[in-house]
């Protein structure tokens, strides 16, 4: 009786495996170019690997310090909406302030005279403390001083007479149509020269309304001033 025997081909693993680790054995640490194509392919595959994940990181931590930034802005913006969100609430009632202040703003700089009425408002001045039988031993206008939307005009004044009538006088002065203030009263014994009782000595200020071309040269001073600033 004969028997027949067949040899079947199989896969061998330990030999596959025995071959890729003969590759890596004495490789040539300064010469990685003359490596076999296992060790060179396992160590394209290590620095890919490597790049990738310093990248991820890289990245990952920029978004983390993004993110504590954005964290961080939270409370100013939920504050800054809450007060926009009150504001538009109370827009119909912010609207009429509006209104109101700029009435009052109008209604003040109808106050103010112009550059033409200055001298009608020193002699509706003088005419005040005459009117109240005041002799005016002095009354000297000062150097106009130019404010950002309007002009001071100093008024150094001594008048003498009763102190009723200086009292009715300051009164008068306070209550002019135009802006009149009365600063660094000082009131004594009357000079040699007054007969009346009492002598008042003070500044009276007066205020104007700059014109277009004023106020236009006024900007560029202050534009020039801030541009000179910022350059030191």
């Amino acid at each position: 009786m004969a028997t027949s025997s067949s040899n079947t081909t199989g896969f061998d693993a330990s030999a596959l495996l025995e071959q890729a680790a003969a590759q890596f054995r004495g490789l040539n640490l300064a010469e990685p170019g003359q490596w076999p194509w296992l060790p060179k392919a396992a160590l394209f595959l290590v620095a890919g690997l490597a790049v990738l994940v310093i990248g991820w990181f890289a990245l990952l931590s920029s978004t983390v310090e993004e993110l504590d930034g954005e964290r961080q802005r939270e409370p100013a913006l939920k504050t800054e909406f809450e007060s926009k969100l009150r504001q538009a609430v109370n827009l119909n009632e912010l609207r009429k302030q509006k209104l109101q202040v700029q009435e009052y703003v109008t209604q003040l700089e109808k106050q103010l005279p112009g550059k033409a009425e200055m001298d009608a408002l020193l002699s509706d001045i003088n005419q005040a403390g005459l009117g109240r039988g005041l002799m005016f031993e002095l009354f000297r206008p000062g150097n106009v001083e130019v404010k950002d939307y309007y002009a001071e005009l100093p008024i150094t004044l001594r008048v003498s007479g009763r102190y009723h009538d200086i009292g009715a006088f300051a009164a008068d002065v306070s209550n002019l149509s135009r802006i009149v203030t009365l600063h660094n009263l000082a009131i004594g014994p009357p000079g040699r020269d007054s007969a009346g009782a009492l002598s008042m000595e003070a500044v009276a200020r007066t205020y104007r309304y700059l014109d277009a071309a004023e106020v236009a040269e006024q900007q560029k001073k202050v534009a020039a001033a801030k541009a000179g600033a910022k350059k030191r």
